[in-house]
């Protein structure tokens, strides 16, 4: 009997649920691919904050393995927010691709003026370095943004460099690194999300990958520490034990930023909690410049 693993219907997100579902394959392990469609992919005109955040790409998959229409979904793992409902589990983290953006452009990057990006961070962060751009609003999947580029809506685009790779798109630009350019906690990793029942739980679990596991876990004790939901810009990026954390104004102007050990989750937590009280008014101009309700701020 095959497993139903859930995925989103965009090519990027068919993709890494191919991946793995040939991974449990070599493992003896059949599945079937069953699509559901998200508030997320329904509304790409709208910016991400002013819809409910990036747990609108996952709620519909967590009630459909609640609801028991399928045992498993395959995510990317920056999309999971810190909230988590009762009845599923994390149940394996596959090793980390790329954590780094990329900036697609095919004018040299001196001549970049308008960029695209739907993201707070990376439009803080944009806004932080040399380029000084304008920037657009850009959702949509990843052929839809390729596409507004091509036709000249903007100079250059920002994306996922693991989301390139897993897509087998080789493209013109530059190589954003995290090590200013920090990326979204947990950027560049697969997550494979099941029912919470112990005999499934064992059984997806052989693709885990307890390296990327441990860092993943200490950006996500960073970001809940942090608070602030998605519309805060902020960059979570820990490597071998190693963390850099930041919290920036809408504009890039201003900025807090801690780098320090953080080998465990209490050390990740302790990290998050310093960087939320010297960056508080940060989060909070940014909840008002946006307009976000206090509970919406409380419950992301």
């Amino acid at each position: 009997m095959s497993l139903k693993v859930g995925t989103r219907g965009s090519r990027l997100a068919m993709a890494q649920t191919n991946r793995v579902c040939d991974m449990l394959e070599k493992k003896g392990i059949e599945t079937e691919i069953v699509v559901i469609k998200t508030v997320g992919d329904d509304k790409t005109n709208v910016p991400l904050h002013k819809v409910g955040g990036q747990g609108i790409f996952v709620r519909a998959l967590d009630d459909a393995i609640i609801n028991g229409e399928i045992d498993f979904a395959v995510h990317s793992m920056k999309d999971i927010p810190a909230k988590r409902p009762d009845g599923v589990k994390t149940c394996a983290v596959l090793k980390r691709d790329s954590p780094c953006d990329f900036l697609v452009h095919n004018c040299p990057l001196e001549e970049i003026k308008v960029v695209g990006t739907s993201s707070t961070r990376r439009k803080a962060q944009l806004l932080r370095g040399n380029l000084n751009p304008e920037i657009k609003e850009l959702r949509g999947n990843v052929d839809t943004r390729l596409r507004k580029l091509e036709n000249g809506e903007y100079d250059a685009i920002v994306l996922a460099e693991a989301g390139m790779e897993r897509l087998g798109l080789n493209l013109p630009g530059t190589r954003l690194i995290p090590q200013w350019y920090v990326p979204s906690p947990n950027q560049g990793i697969i997550a494979v999300v099941c029912r919470d029942d112990s005999d499934l739980y064992s059984t997806l679990s052989v693709l885990d990958d307890p390296k990327t596991r441990r860092d993943s876990e200490v950006e996500r004790s960073v970001m809940e520490e942090i608070g602030g939901g998605c519309f805060t810009p902020q960059g979570v990026y820990c490597e071998d034990g190693f963390l850099i954390a930041e919290v920036l104004s809408l504009d890039g102007k201003r900025y807090e930023r801690i780098e320090d050990n953080g080998e465990t989750v209490e050390e990740g937590r302790l990290i998050g909690r310093k960087l939320h009280e010297i960056a508080f008014d940060l989060i909070e101009e940014a909840r008002q410049s946006l307009g976000i309700e206090d509970h919406y701020y409380n419950n992301n």
